[in-house]
């Protein structure tokens, strides 16, 4: 087992490789606004300082959200490309879950992740494999009561602390966790969910209801 793993969902550009017992290679980079830039670079990196190549790849783990449609495609188009071309499986895995597997938290604990226009992402755990229900976008306040007394995980919960006063890190998911839980899963046997996307709302682009047609004369 050689799995490529790569997560775009957060401002991270995060990428490893895991080959079924350990993290082989890992990089990440947190810029929001250059995922289609960094993410290809940030391939090439992980696989030379593994010294592999990619058709030695026998898989490919992407994170499929929740996050911003614009980042969160890049990562899904990028995955299933690389699907495709080497005819190899591809295996989702909800980012929130990655970043709950890499937390150092004991007992029930929240993940939270920024959506922007002032909301938040998030999930709650029983452990750190063991999600609670779906994930889900609201505001942090909307929320506030069935979070209290928890411990939070993520960006989004270091954005609020007045509804995560006990926030944690990381901030962000890594590939790394992605890959290590995929292979987990992977190993005991487990359907990971299908390369599909978690959006939770529409995207922020849309095109306008009532625009001026422009006819030649």
């Amino acid at each position: 087992m050689l799995l490529l793993a790569l997560d775009t969902a957060t401002p991270a550009v995060t990428v490893a490789l895991h080959d079924g017992r350990d993290v082989a290679a890992s990089f990440s980079q947190v810029d929001a606004r250059r995922h289609g830039e960094l993410l290809l670079p940030a391939v090439d990196r992980v696989l030379a300082d593994a010294g592999v190549k990619l058709d030695a790849v026998t898989g490919i783990v992407v994170g499929i959200g929740p996050g911003p449609y614009t980042g969160l495609r890049v990562g899904l188009m990028t995955a299933d490309t690389f699907g495709l071309a080497l005819g190899i499986p591809v295996h989702g895995v909800c980012t929130l879950d990655g970043l709950a597997y890499s937390a150092d938290v004991e007992g029930p604990f929240v993940v939270a992740t920024d959506a922007r226009r002032k909301e938040v992402y998030w999930a709650a755990y029983s452990d750190p494999r063991t999600r609670v229900g779906d994930p889900a976008v609201d505001r942090p306040a909307d929320i506030a009561e069935r979070v209290q007394g928890m411990p939070a995980v993520g960006a989004g919960a270091l954005l609020y602390p007045d509804t995560f006063p006990d926030a944690r890190a990381p901030e962000h998911v890594s590939a790394a966790a992605l890959a290590a839980l995929a292979a987990e899963r992977i190993g005991a046997g487990e359907e990971l969910p299908a390369p599909r996307p978690l959006y939770l709302r529409r995207p922020d682009a849309q095109v306008p209801k009532n625009y001026k047609v422009v006819t030649p004369k």
